[in-house]
């Protein structure tokens, strides 16, 4: 018997304790029942909805999560097999890079029902993962760098974003 077994018996579940914890309650019951301390009136609790109903009550970002975090997981896959880490270090490390910001940003998308102004979020987190992801990923699977200009645009719509949870 340990030290916390010992000290829970001492302080609970022995006769002794358990039998003064049942009297003190029972005596605070009767006592508030005499003094009157019962709510006047008994609150009644509307039943409540599941969960799927209130997110799909409030707008489709929850289906727009869905679509993102497939098509990350998709993108995810296609980069794991086309991209060598070894032949293409700078490629794989920008491929990373913007699955990693699409994931982050698909989670975040699910807790726009949440926010005050989930459609103002919206607008920034999808610009963001379309603008940063969507020009990482071009120059990872081309390393064509025509479009990296777009990239700061993209993560200033991030930014956005999350500053706008804050209206």
């Amino acid at each position: 018997m340990g030290f916390i077994d010992t000290l829970n018996y001492i302080l609970f579940t022995n006769p002794i304790s358990s039998g003064t914890f049942l009297f003190l309650r029972g005596t605070a019951k009767m006592a508030g029942d005499y003094i009157g301390l019962q709510p006047k009136q008994k609150l009644k609790m509307p039943p409540s909805k599941p969960l799927w109903k209130l997110a799909s009550s409030a707008g489709p970002y929850v289906k727009l999560a869905g679509l993102s975090g497939a098509a990350a997981v998709v993108l995810g896959a296609y980069g794991a097999h086309k991209l060598n880490a070894e032949k293409l270090p700078d490629q794989a490390r920008i491929f990373e890079t913007a699955n990693r910001y699409h994931f982050i940003h698909t989670l975040a998308l699910l807790g726009l029902p949440l926010s005050r102004k989930p459609s103002l979020v919206a607008v920034f987190f999808i610009c963001g993962i379309i603008l940063f992801s969507g020009s990482c990923y071009y120059v990872a699977f081309t390393n064509d760098k025509r479009f990296s200009r777009i990239t700061p645009i993209g993560g200033t719509c991030f930014i956005l974003g999350w500053l706008s949870l804050l209206i």
